[in-house]
């Protein structure tokens, strides 16, 4: 798991989730994503927490949660950029777009800079085909990128987040 950082976690913070899921067959996945809500992504000792609570063991866990691209093993900034990757984005300059995002914020795929501010995702899909080259960055979706306007949105969304 290169990259993990790890942190020490309160773990009593899933016992309501263990409580509930830990003896159901087949509730690990629903498990993972409640852990990932609580911490923002998964810690290593949460997984080896769950691993003692549902008898599973620690390579299972982490073999579940890393066939799913959903889950995260470290913590993500105040702003998650997902920027598509796919084909109509493609066609209509997705690459400069995330020449563009890396740039500006010194940051590569699935990395987040060092203010904690920004994470940066290259995703297949967005379902937004027609707003192309598109990116989300929360909630908002963000259309007809171009290079100059990717720029701005970062550099107003780091202007907001110091004010």
């Amino acid at each position: 798991m290169q990259g993990c950082n790890h942190q020490t976690v309160d773990l009593t913070l899933l016992e309501d989730t263990l409580a509930q899921y830990a003896d159901v067959r087949g509730s690990l996945i629903t498990i993972l994503q409640k852990t990932q809500e609580i911490y923002g992504y998964i810690p290593i000792d949460a997984v080896y927490h769950i691993a003692e609570r549902t008898g599973n063991t620690p390579a299972k866990i982490l073999g579940v949660a890393t066939f799913y691209s959903q889950f995260r093993f470290q913590a993500i900034g105040k702003y998650l950029i997902m920027l598509c990757k796919g084909t109509a984005c493609y066609v209509n300059g997705a690459d400069r777009i995330a020449d563009a995002v890396m740039e500006e914020l010194g940051i590569g795929n699935n990395e987040t800079t060092e203010d904690g501010l920004f994470t940066l995702s290259l995703v297949s899909c967005l379902g937004c085909c027609s707003l192309a080259p598109v990116m989300m960055i929360n909630d908002k979706t963000y259309g007809s990128l171009t290079p100059d306007k990717v720029r701005k949105i970062l550099r107003d969304l780091r202007k907001e987040a110091q004010a």
